[in-house]
């Protein structure tokens, strides 16, 4: 009888920490960006203004509008690659709980237009320092510059015309440049 007890006891003794254990799992929705503002750890979308676009915290990706279609991308489009993001406003969408934030978009570019700031806001972070300061990385995107573009062996040109092109000599006009010639 007591080996019974004793039994049950562990049984039940197991069964609770098992229990604990379950329950004290902890779920992240996701780590706000350091561009982020502070003081939302548990908001899902921020709606940036000045680029007309959402951003969804747990999935790190933007969504906008590409050619009339909603894509989600972990970088902005190209026209706003210079885009500042730790100064830029951030409209944090502690109302909308969904996976769709666009279905309000026609509102929330009326309410928030391009410019607008409510109250002040800090980022969770600093800005990192770039090489480049003209050009600024979103996220694992890319940053653009004249490295990205075509050149030839010394200055910076589009292969054609009058800039020197790969030989020295003037553009794609007749004259040699790299390789093997007759």
């Amino acid at each position: 009888m007591k080996t019974i007890k004793l039994f049950l006891f562990g049984t039940a003794l197991f069964l609770a920490t098992a229990a604990q254990a379950q329950v004290s799992v902890n779920v992240n929705i996701g780590t706000p960006p350091m561009w982020g503002p502070v003081g939302y750890s548990e908001v899902q979308y921020y709606y940036l203004p000045d680029v007309e676009a959402y951003y969804d915290v747990p999935s790190s990706n933007f969504i906008y509008l590409d050619r009339g279609i909603w894509v989600h991308r972990t970088y902005l489009p190209t026209r706003y690659r210079n885009y500042d993001l730790y100064h830029g406003y951030k409209v944090v969408m502690t109302d909308y709980h969904g996976n769709t934030p666009y279905t309000h978009y026609k509102e929330h570019k009326y309410k928030y237009a391009k410019g607008y700031h409510g109250p002040a806001q800090r980022s969770i972070g600093t800005k990192p320092h770039s090489k480049n300061s003209g050009s600024y990385n979103h996220s694992s995107r890319k940053s653009y510059n004249k490295s990205n573009q075509v050149k030839g062996n010394g200055s910076y040109n589009k292969g054609h015309g009058e800039s020197k092109g790969n030989g020295g000599n003037k553009g794609n006009g007749g004259n040699k440049g790299n390789g093997k010639h007759k």
